[in-house]
């Protein structure tokens, strides 16, 4: 598989752009900004975009949806509870000082649904708590899991916008994300990569 991963946007999101080394289908998760960086990496890897996949509808996440959309033909996905903040765009103006770009899912997804392009196929885990609507993304037949800002290294998401809950985060990293298994590699929305087996052991929020 390609891997391409990219820090987006102000608040360095990390963006991962997934294709198939055969068919050359593509999907990018969480094209927080910086459109131009993410479109040259999809030309160079002569990648065809069929997803735009968003963890969640926070603006630093979702801010570059509709250009790589217009550019790609893209279709965009998101939980069907965060699809509404796609279309909040004065919430990012307390951290950027300027509006988030709105955009409209194309696709509202659901637990349990399967997002393929090529031989490869993302399976969908609701995995609430930073966002309603949040989600977590495992790599079929691989160790890979994206989980957008359900986790991080030697952290968890904010529980305290709107729409956040602190005991469903804990509660779905325990039971949806810690059940993978310790071999997990985990690709969090912000920050270095980082394992279940690290998590499990040394996350002080576990």
């Amino acid at each position: 598989m390609i891997q391409k991963p990219l820090v987006v946007g102000l608040l360095e999101v990390n963006c991962y752009i997934l294709g198939d080394e055969e068919t050359k289908e593509a999907v990018v998760i969480d094209p927080g900004g910086d459109e131009d960086e993410i479109l040259e990496a999809l030309r160079y890897h002569g990648l065809t975009l069929k997803y735009i996949i968003d963890t969640h509808g926070h603006f630093d996440h979702v801010d570059a949806n509709q250009p790589v959309k217009e550019a790609t033909g893209a279709r965009i996905a998101i939980h069907a509870l965060d699809a509404p903040l796609l279309n909040r765009g004065s919430d990012a103006i307390m951290f950027t000082g300027k509006p988030m770009r709105v955009s409209q899912a194309d696709i509202l997804l659901q637990e349990g649904d399967i997002l393929s392009f090529g031989k490869y196929r993302l399976k969908v885990l609701h995995t609430p708590g930073h966002t309603p609507g949040g989600i977590s993304l495992v790599l079929e037949d691989s160790n890979l899991v994206y989980v957008g800002d359900t986790l991080f290294a030697g952290s968890i998401g904010r529980t305290d916008f709107p729409g956040g809950d602190f005991n469903a985060l804990i509660r779905n990293v325990r039971e949806k994300l810690f059940t993978l298994g310790d071999h997990y590699i985990v690709y969090p929305g912000h920050g270095p990569v980082t394992t279940i087996g690290h998590e499990r052991k040394y996350n002080p929020f576990f």
